[in-house]
């Protein structure tokens, strides 16, 4: 993006309060075109995780458009006994009450997991919320926690050096890539209808006059093209967005939809950060 906009871009990263300070700031910032906000999932969660948000993701910002969609891996730390799903499953049954369910932060991608997964055994186990993946994922391979479940772009490198355990993958149906090819999914598994897919968007201001957004979303529409993009978000188990879905009303649209789809699973575990 930076090529076609003649701007460098610098990203700054905002891990407190799991994506509503994050949020908050872009929401507020001067809608010139200049501050950004690429978010996951988050975006759908926080109106129903946080009862008491600074803003409103429906009308305080301008949508650009889907990035991509990221499946979700679900593993644990390397000492876990288990070594397929089939016996993770039993021991997750013979353990309740004993589990460590890390994530990546309230509300975050990995939170939501971890919810839709624990509502679908029936099983309780406790939340072990960081301030994103690292954190938890180096606690996961030290095994201070037992499971995870998060994005590929986040574990697919832990799973090829093998510093975890994976057993399955949250989508509908089995991934190509070469390191999570042999993955079941948690449906085939016996997980009946599970399929968490997350995804990212870029927003603006709301305010953000229409020739600067549109500006920035041919600029995006150009980056979802890139080859070398392309090729490394389907080395990690993604899928880069269609044409559609980057048009701005369309991400509107979906966003909104998800929020709704996303706020049943959180209002049924009572999960609210505030």
């Amino acid at each position: 993006m930076k090529k076609m906009l003649k701007l460098a871009l610098i990203a700054a990263a905002a891990a407190a309060a799991f994506g509503a300070s994050a949020q908050e700031f872009p929401a507020k910032a001067t809608p010139d075109g200049y501050t950004l906000l690429l978010n996951h999932v988050s975006m759908a969660t926080m109106p129903t995780m946080y009862r008491k948000l600074a803003f409103n993701v429906a009308n305080d910002f301008e949508y650009l458009g889907v990035i991509n969609d990221v499946p979700m891996t679900l593993i644990a730390r390397p000492s876990m006994p288990a070594n397929n799903y089939k016996e993770l499953a039993a021991w997750l049954q013979q353990n309740k009450g004993k589990i460590n369910l890390g994530n990546a932060g309230q509300g975050s991608a990995s939170h939501l997991c971890g919810l839709i997964f624990q509502s679908a055994l029936q099983i309780d186990m406790t939340a072990v919320p960081y301030k994103g993946t690292a954190p938890a994922m180096t606690d996961l391979i030290g095994g201070q926690i037992d499971v995870l479940c998060d994005q590929t772009t986040n574990t697919t490198s832990q799973i090829e050096a093998k510093k975890v355990k994976a057993y399955a993958v949250t989508t509908s149906k089995r991934l190509t890539t070469p390191a999570l090819k042999d993955l079941p999914t948690l449906a085939e598994s016996g997980v009946k209808d599970f399929n968490v897919t997350i995804w990212h968007g870029l927003y603006a201001p709301k305010g953000t006059p229409a020739d600067v957004l549109k500006k920035i979303n041919d600029a995006l529409k150009v980056a979802l093209k890139d080859p070398d993009f392309i090729k490394k978000q389907e080395g990690l188990g993604a899928v880069v967005a269609s044409d559609k879905r980057v048009e701005p009303a369309e991400h509107k649209k979906f966003v909104l939809a998800e929020t709704e789809k996303f706020g049943v699973a959180i209002k049924a575990a009572g999960s609210y950060a505030d």
